[in-house]
């Protein structure tokens, strides 16, 4: 079903239309460049895009005046002389898929930024000088990554030659990238940081950037496509799929005890039933495991994942932790502690806020349990990472009696919301 789903997705043509009249949809997707003008683009330096609405119209004029100065059409070409500020999407992307064309000569040192997030590294591969912080021969590294200031290293040299033309496919899935440069498979679902908050996951959405940062470089055949959620979904699935077990047959709640008459199957998911709101939780017990599922949650849905749940009592308390399933968004929720919004350990740790999908959407995601360590990854962005033995703070002061459980059941916390689950598979990790 998912490979249909996938492949059905991978077929569509995107109505992601900007505001500009002059956009061209392609197989690929909506062209950035109309190949005579700059429309749709602007200037900006290297600056987090959340400063860049304090920019003033005087500063933003005189970046407008500089990108005039050294960008510039020829050809049906964007041509920049390695000066001036970068070239800005006016618009801004989450999931994507990107592809371009790019020259340029020896000297160069360029990129792309993703969600206005240094980049997909463009080097001048025959120069020794790069090496020394730690790049590996060719272009489309992740500069920004967990792996070192060089961050993720393309595996192979791919580059062409200097002065022929490049091609590159770029594919962004939450936080997560993935890089092809001609053809060839150089990063593979690498995690990009957020350059610009450390603390913080990489941003839901921001522009595409081209980077300038000396050395002439020229560009073409940009088009963009959103990606949509169950394409998304599919892809983020189809990585390290490796030891998972389905636990669900889609069908029926065999393997599953508790609540069962609360909850009931429908198209191929498990749904709570309306004003109802038990906890189901599966036969078998879990030490260290990670698990991943697909939800969609209904205007202001409620429900949650048990983690390593007794098999009785409040899975908030009395299980290890309960990590909240809710609809962030909706009215009667605006006011809750932090620690009450989706992904968060109940009560006990927040999760980062802004990463779900729009409610009626299903959400791909993954949560490993090592321990006392619970790390959430929704839609391929890491929303919480947190050692609950070093927790002391609790909402309401309430006493969390599981918090030392190293093993139960895993399961679905109820609160009477009709959330569905469906795509649910477990791995057991060794200690």
């Amino acid at each position: 079903m998912r490979l249909l789903i996938a492949f059905t997705a991978l077929l569509t043509v995107f109505a992601s239309v900007r505001s500009q009249a002059d956009d061209k949809v392609t197989p690929t997707g909506v062209s950035l460049f109309d190949g005579t003008t700059l429309s749709g683009w602007h200037g900006r330096p290297h600056l987090d895009p959340d400063k860049y609405a304090d920019a003033d119209q005087a500063t933003r004029n005189q970046w407008a005046a500089e990108t005039s100065k050294h960008w510039t059409i020829q050809d049906g070409e964007i041509v920049n002389d390695g000066n001036g500020p970068f070239l800005v999407t006016d618009d801004e992307y989450g999931d994507i898929e990107l592809r371009l064309k790019y020259k340029t000569v020896p000297a160069a040192d360029s990129g792309i930024y993703l969600r206005g997030t240094p980049q997909v590294q463009i080097w001048d591969f025959t120069d020794e000088s790069k090496f020394s912080i730690g790049a590996n021969l060719g272009s489309g590294g992740l500069w920004n990554n967990s792996e070192g200031a060089a961050g993720k290293n393309p595996s192979e040299l791919a580059d062409h030659p200097l002065g022929e033309w490049n091609e590159f496919r770029v594919i962004q899935v939450g936080a997560r990238t993935t890089v092809y440069l001609n053809g060839k498979l150089v990063v593979d679902h690498a995690a990009m940081e957020n350059f610009w908050n450390r603390a913080k996951p990489l941003a839901a959405s921001g522009p595409i950037e081209l980077q300038t940062h000396g050395g002439e470089i020229r560009w073409k055949d940009i088009s963009v496509r959103r990606i949509p959620a169950d394409e998304a979904n599919a892809i983020l699935a189809q990585k390290s799929s490796e030891g998972f077990e389905t636990i669900f047959d889609g069908k029926t709640l065999n393997g599953w005890s508790g609540a069962v008459d609360d909850y009931e199957v429908a198209d191929g998911a498990i749904r709570c039933r309306d004003s109802r709101g038990g906890h189901l939780y599966t036969d078998a017990t879990y030490d260290d495991f990670a698990v991943r599922l697909e939800f969609q949650v209904p205007p202001g849905g409620n429900n949650g994942l048990a983690i390593r749940y007794p098999g009785k009592g409040d899975p908030a308390y009395d299980a290890f932790c309960e990590l909240q399933v809710l609809d962030n968004t909706s009215d009667q929720y605006a006011k809750l502690d932090p620690r009450q919004y989706h992904g968060s350990a109940y009560g006990i740790a927040a999760a980062e806020q802004g990463y779900l999908r729009e409610v009626g959407a299903w959400n791909f995601q993954e949560v490993t349990v090592v321990g006392s360590h619970v790390k959430v990854e929704l839609n391929g962005t890491v929303i919480l990472k947190t050692d609950l033995a070093e927790a002391n703070e609790f909402l309401a002061n309430r006493e969390h009696s599981g918090l030392r459980l190293r093993s139960g059941h895993f399961g679905f916390a109820g609160h009477t919301d009709p959330v569905k689950f469906r795509n649910v598979q477990i791995k057991k990790l060794m200690p």
